[in-house]
C-alpha cells in the first residue's frame, strides 16, 4: 500500500516517521521549507533523545502518480489548500483518512471527493514543532484511530489497518469511530474553551472559587448540542470527562490555548464555531461557547494587525 502523508508537522510527521521506519511505503508531500527540515530525516525527540528517521518526500505540485491512502494531518483552516495539493493523488479507490479536529471538515471532504473515499479517524498524540521542525514527544499516548463511517468491516479497512499497525504507535480500527469522533470533539471543544477563555491550565481554573462550576455548565452546553445532533454522550464518558476537566492538580492545557500564546493560527471556527452553529441549528442556547468564541475572535483580529505591521 503506498500511502501520502499531508501535514508533515508534530502529528502528521509523527506518524509518518514511525511508519517509514517500520518499514511501510510512506511519501510527505511537503513544501520548499519543510522539505528542506526534513531533508536528512524526520528528527523525534522524547526526552533528551533523538531519533531520526529518513523519508521520501514529494513536493506539491510534483507529479507522482494515485496514492492508495491518504493520511490527511493539516490545521483545519489549512484543508481547502491541502484538498487542492491531494487532488492529483487521489484516484477511485483511494482512501482519505482525516485526522483534523472537529467535524466540519468530514462534510467538506465528501463534498470535494465523494463520500465513499472519506473514512472516519482522529488522533490522539501530545507532540510539538519547535524551531528547527523537530518533533518534540511528551510521551503521553500516540494513538491513531480510524474506520468506516458505518462501522462497517470491510477488506479495504482492514488492509489500512495491516498497513497501520506494528509500527511503534497504537493504530486502532474502531467500528463506531463516527461516535468516537463525536467523543473527542466535546473533550477537545472543552478543553480549547476552558483554558482559552481562562488563560489558564485545567488546574487553575478548577482551583478558583466558581471554576469547577463554570466547567460543568460549559461541558453541559457542549453536552447537549451534540445530543442534539443525534450523538448522546454516556454517562461514563461525561463523568470520565468532567473529572478530567475539573481536576485542581492538572497542568493540561489545549493546544489551541498553546497556539494562542505562541502567536498562531487558531482553528476557532471549526472547533468553536462549529458547535454554535449546530447549537443555533438545533435550537441549543450556547452563551459560554459564545464568549469563548468572542475571545478567539479578539484574539485573532490582535494576530492579524500583528502581522500586518
Amino acid at each position: 500500500m503506498r500511502l501520502l502523508v499531508v501535514g508533515a508537522g508534530s502529528v502528521g510527521g509523527y506518524f509518518g516517521a514511525r511508519l517509514a521506519a517500520a518499514g511501510r511505503d510512506v511519501t510527505f508531500l511537503v513544501r520548499p521549507r519543510r522539505a528542506a527540515q526534513i531533508a536528512d530525516g524526520i528528527t523525534i525527540r522524547l526526552g533528551d533523545e533523538d531519533t531520526v528517521t529518513p523519508v521520501k518526500t514529494l513536493l506539491v505540485g510534483e507529479k507522482s502518480g494515485v496514492f492508495d491512502a491518504v493520511l490527511l494531518a493539516v490545521k483545519a483552516y489549512q484543508l481547502e489548500a491541502a484538498m487542492d495539493e491531494i487532488r492529483a493523488h487521489v484516484g477511485a479507490d483511494t482512501l482519505i483518512l482525516p485526522v483534523l479536529n472537529g467535524m466540519k471538515h468530514m462534510d467538506t471532504l465528501r463534498a470535494r471527493f465523494g463520500a465513499e473515499r472519506v473514512i472516519g479517524g482522529f488522533a490522539q498524540i501530545v507532540t510539538s514543532l519547535d524551531e528547527r521542525g523537530t518533533i518534540v514527544d511528551q510521551g503521553v499516548f500516540h494513538t491513531l484511530v480510524y474506520g468506516e463511517w458505518n462501522g462497517a468491516s470491510s477488506s479495504r479497512i482492514r488492509g489500512l489497518d495491516r498497513h497501520l499497525s506494528g509500527a511503534g504507535f497504537d493504530a486502532r480500527l474502531s467500528m463506531q469511530v463516527q461516535h468516537e469522533m463525536w467523543e473527542k470533539w466535546a473533550f477537545l471543544s472543552s478543553m480549547a474553551a476552558i483554558t482559552c477563555l481562562m488563560a489558564g491550565d485545567i488546574g487553575q481554573v478548577a482551583r478558583t472559587a466558581g471554576g469547577t462550576g463554570f466547567v460543568e455548565e460549559l461541558f453541559t452546553e457542549v453536552s447537549q448540542v451534540i445530543a442534539a445532533a443525534g450523538q448522546p454522550l454516556s454517562e461514563g464518558f461525561r463523568s470520565r470527562t468532567l473529572a478530567v476537566l475539573t481536576d485542581r492538580v492538572s497542568t493540561l492545557t489545549s493546544s489551541m490555548f498553546r497556539d494562542m500564546k505562541a502567536g498562531r493560527p487558531v482553528e476557532a471556527e471549526q472547533i468553536i464555531g462549529d458547535l454554535i452553529a449546530r447549537g443555533g441549528a438545533l435550537g441549543v442556547r450556547t452563551p459560554l461557547l459564545k464568549s469563548v468564541m468572542v475571545r478567539l475572535q479578539v484574539y485573532q483580529e490582535q494576530q492579524s494587525r500583528s502581522a500586518g505591521r
